[in-house]
């Protein structure tokens, strides 16, 4: 910001960047929590320093002008500018290693795809990343962090909830060919079945099947039968080259149903009683370092809603 400004003038701008945002006295007021008359007053002494009209005020909304669109477009930029230099110095504070660890699929499916974000947050921050599956003890204390699939309870530990985890079947689209289609469950009779032996802490290798179909009150089925693996993301893959029926996790499958490589042939999705969570021994947040990652991952668990992409491809399927 131009440093000849004087400070009524920088207040004003701040005030003007909101309400542009929002097009909105009464919004930019609730953020910046003062009275809608005092966002008013603020815009009108702005426009009378600099000489110029910011907003039309049209009946029940507002609009900027030209000079408030390129006004608008220059601060905005110019504060994204200084809250990105904020978290830069704050970041150069928080240096060092933290170790998380994460059971595996989470951490390719989830997490590798978003560390670059952390990265640029925090560039020094050093992460030891491990992947351990469930069954490997959390009680270890050889990390700073773990990212978990359980069902809420890790006796003397903490544990932040990140998002439920839900269920359902999968195939790839070949797999259909030649056989009778796949319209109810009873017709999963007539197609191999895929197993993953490491589905949460305690699980057995049938554990993720008998939960969806007793949860559909599906009718009985042979579940002994057709291949295991010992990773999801394994699973997944024997999926999507045409191997068998799998079960999938919500949170996890976003981009093969986006790309077509497997579908759902059912509509029904079953809560398993897991959550992704973050693991940590108490006290442990009391690290400035630590508390950064912790609230970065919390952050980015609530960036969008999960399974948005996956019902879209469920309302395609069940218009075909």
């Amino acid at each position: 910001m131009n440093p000849n400004l004087n400070a009524q003038t920088h207040a004003g701008l701040k005030v003007f960047a909101v309400s542009a945002r929002h097009l909105s006295f009464t919004r930019a007021a609730e953020e910046l929590h003062v009275t809608t008359g005092a966002v008013s007053q603020q815009i009108k002494q702005l426009e009378q320093r600099l000489g110029f009209k910011l907003f039309l005020r049209r009946p029940r909304r507002l609009e900027l002008t030209e000079e408030g669109r390129r006004l608008a477009a220059v601060v905005d930029e110019a504060y994204q500018a200084v809250g990105l230099e904020v978290r830069r110095l704050r970041s150069g504070v928080m240096s060092g290693v933290i170790r998380l660890r994460s059971v595996p699929s989470f951490l390719h499916k989830w997490l590798m795809p978003r560390l670059p974000r952390l990265q640029a947050r925090f560039p020094d921050i050093e992460l030891h990343v491990t992947a351990e599956d469930s069954s490997v003890s959390l009680r270890d204390g050889d990390f700073d962090l773990a990212l978990d699939l359980n069902d809420g309870h890790a006796p003397g530990l903490a544990i932040t909830p990140l998002m439920e985890e839900r269920i359902f079947p999968v195939c790839a689209p070949a797999l259909l060919r030649g056989r009778p289609p796949l319209r109810h469950p009873a017709d999963l009779a007539w197609y191999p079945l895929l197993h993953d032996v490491t589905a949460w802490r305690g699980s057995h290798e049938h554990a993720e099947w008998e939960r969806y179909l007793e949860a559909i009150a599906a009718p009985p089925l042979n579940l002994r039968r057709g291949y295991t693996f010992n990773r999801h993301h394994l699973t997944m893959a024997a999926a999507i080259a045409g191997m068998g029926v799998a079960i999938a996790r919500q949170t996890l499958i976003r981009g093969e149903l986006g790309s077509g490589a497997l579908i759902a042939p059912f509509a029904q999705r079953v809560a398993t009683g897991m959550h992704y969570g973050i693991v940590h021994a108490p006290g442990a947040l009391d690290d400035r370092r630590v508390a950064a990652v912790h609230d970065w991952l919390v952050e980015e668990a609530r960036r969008a809603p999960e399974g948005a992409e996956i019902d879209a491809v469920e309302l395609t399927l069940r218009n075909r």
